[in-house]
């Protein structure tokens, strides 16, 4: 007698149709539908304004008859590339960007692993939630607490305004300055407020995910190394960086990615005395075109960014595909 599972071996099985499997999911890409109109809406719409890259796109001087006028072509670009304030924007832009990065990275890193000693519960809730507050505050008031604490005195035309910041107060009171010093319109001092600011309101926020690496360490290799002698500097250094290095070189990759986004915390903080040290892409961008009214430069600018950008995620894909195995997109 014949096997019945052998009727079966030649049964074609029909694939259903791309309408048929639409109508079986319809309500999955209705729950989708609001989703995709907001990325059509907001994402992919606004796309179509790269076309003014190519133009001479200037409100007060086109009509809605009229038009951009377009024969300007790669002209934009070429005045991109023989712009002075735009090489000087870019490299700020890099410099900024590159060393917070670094500071990002270093200081998470060892707050963390000093958050990971604390021993008592509360203790550390408490130490965490100090931290992680500065995160939640806008940049327009990180901005504005920073321009209390470091303000000279005297407002943008010299004028005593008797508002000391109390770390000019301080320096002044033990003699160190004799007159106040304005760290915000000095092109030295300015990057490093910058690069305090951003660590004092992200550094909190940056250890989490740190943390959440280390709570996965096996405790029986710290008792092991206990019991081989080594002290806790060592273990730190045997055991825990190790073990969370993967996880510092991803998070590193992923905001590598990220170095030509930086505008809000440069926009709230700078003045015109120190563009030469503080102007980046996106600040410059906005005093191109929404300022000074020039559309077409001020796009080719964006998309000239945006080009960097893609190339720096491509170059981070490429790096964790070495490292990690898989890609980050």
């Amino acid at each position: 007698m014949a096997n019945n599972n052998d009727n079966f071996d030649h049964v074609i099985v029909k694939k259903p149709s791309v309408g048929e499997r639409m109508f079986k999911y319809r309500w999955f890409y209705l729950m989708f539908l609001p989703v995709a109109v907001v990325l059509i809406i907001f994402y992919y719409w606004p796309m179509l304004g790269i076309r003014y890259a190519f133009s001479t796109f200037k409100l007060k001087q086109i009509t809605l008859r009229t038009g951009p006028d377009y024969s300007t072509g790669l002209g934009n670009f070429a005045r991109l590339m023989d712009s002075d304030p735009f090489h000087a924007a870019f490299k700020n832009t890099l410099v900024l960007s590159i060393i917070n990065l670094i500071l990002a990275m270093v200081c998470s890193v060892v707050i963390a692993l000093l958050i990971n000693e604390i021993q008592n519960a509360w203790g550390k809730k408490i130490v965490q939630t100090v931290l992680y507050l500065p995160h939640f505050l806008s940049w327009v008031v990180a901005a504005s607490i920073f321009m209390l604490i470091l303000s000279a005195g005297t407002d943008a035309t010299g004028a005593d305004t008797s508002n000391t910041g109390f770390i000019n107060a301080i320096l002044l009171q033990v003699g160190i300055l004799k007159t106040p010093i304005d760290f915000l319109t000095s092109s030295k001092a300015w990057p490093v407020v910058w690069y305090i600011m951003n660590r004092w309101k992200e550094t909190g926020w940056g250890t989490i995910i740190y943390l959440a690496a280390l709570s996965s360490i096996s405790p029986d290799l710290y008792e092991a190394a206990e019991i081989d002698g080594a002290g806790r500097l060592k273990q730190t250094w045997y055991i825990t960086v190790p073990s969370i290095m993967n996880t510092i070189l991803v998070v590193f990759i992923l905001n590598l990615a990220k170095v030509m986004n930086v505008f809000e915390s440069v926009f709230v903080l700078y003045n015109s005395l120190v563009y030469d040290v503080s102007d980046v892409i996106q600040t410059y961008t906005y005093r191109v075109g929404i300022v000074g009214n020039d559309y077409g430069y001020s796009t080719a600018i964006g998309l000239f960014k945006s080009v960097i950008s893609l190339i720096l995620v491509s170059a981070s894909d490429v790096i964790s595909k070495k490292i990690r195995g898989y890609g980050i997109v």
